[in-house]
C-alpha cells in the first residue's frame, strides 16, 4: 500500500500585477482533481481578525514598523487559525503571499532591516517554510499596465516606480537564496503557457 501523500504549504507571491491571484484557482482545481484537500487562504487576512487588519493595511498610511509588525501580527492569527491546523489534518494548503511578501515590500520596498525581518520571522514562525514558492515575475512597465488596466488601487499599488523595483529586487534575491524553495514563473507568457508550466510543477510534486 502506497503511503499518504504529504501535505505541503504553497505559497503564490509576485508584485502588484504580476497576475499570480488569476492562477491561484487553477492550482486548487489541480490538486482536488488528484484527490487532494485543499485549503485556499490569503495574506494579510486569512481569518476575521485578519481580514480586519487587511483594510488598515491596505487603505491606512502609517509608520513602516507599524505595519510590519502588523503584517506579522495577522500572520500569528493565520498560522494559528487556518496553516497550522489544514496542514495537520492533512490538507495542502495553498496561501496568496506569505512572509517572502514582508521581505519584499516592507523590506525591498520600504527599506527595513532585514535583520528586524529576520527577528520577526523566527519569533512568528521559527518551524513553518512554505514547502514551495511560485514567484510570478513581470517586468516593472508590464505591472505596471495590468494595475491601471484594473480597479480603484490599495496603497500599496498606488506606489512609484522605485519602490516596485525594491520589491521585485528582493523577491529575486530571495528566490537566489533559497532555490530549493522558489521557482520562477515568467509572468510575462499568456495564461496557456504559464499554466502549462504550472500543471508541470503541481506533477512533479
Amino acid at each position: 500500500m502506497s503511503s499518504p501523500i504529504k501535505p505541503r504549504f504553497i505559497t503564490f507571491e509576485g508584485i502588484d500585477g504580476a497576475g499570480k491571484s488569476s492562477h491561484i484557482s487553477f492550482v486548487v482545481d489541480l490538486l482536488v482533481a488528484r484527490g487532494i484537500r485543499v485549503t485556499s487562504t490569503r495574506e494579510p487576512g486569512g481569518t476575521a481578525l485578519g481580514e480586519q487588519l487587511r483594510t488598515v493595511l491596505l487603505h491606512q498610511k502609517m509608520h513602516l514598523e507599524t505595519e510590519a509588525l502588523l503584517m506579522f501580527a495577522s500572520r500569528r492569527e493565520h498560522l494559528a487559525q487556518v496553516i497550522e491546523p489544514a496542514l495537520a489534518r492533512g490538507d495542502w494548503v495553498i496561501s496568496d503571499r506569505f512572509t517572502d511578501a514582508t521581505f519584499a515590500y516592507q523590506g525591498g520596498g520600504r527599506h527595513l532591516s532585514r535583520a528586524k525581518l529576520e527577528q520577526l520571522e523566527q519569533w512568528v514562525h521559527p518551524h513553518v517554510q512554505p514547502d514551495l514558492t511560485l514567484l510570478f515575475d513581470v517586468p516593472l512597465d508590464v505591472a505596471r499596465r495590468r494595475l491601471d488596466a484594473t480597479r480603484s488601487l490599495d496603497k500599496f499599488e498606488q506606489e512609484q516606480e522605485d519602490f516596485f523595483a525594491g520589491v521585485r529586487g528582493e523577491y529575486l534575491r530571495r528566490a537566489a537564496q533559497f532555490p530549493a524553495r522558489f521557482r520562477i514563473i515568467d509572468s510575462t507568457q499568456s495564461m496557456d503557457a504559464v499554466r502549462q508550466d504550472l500543471a508541470a510543477i503541481v506533477a512533479h510534486l
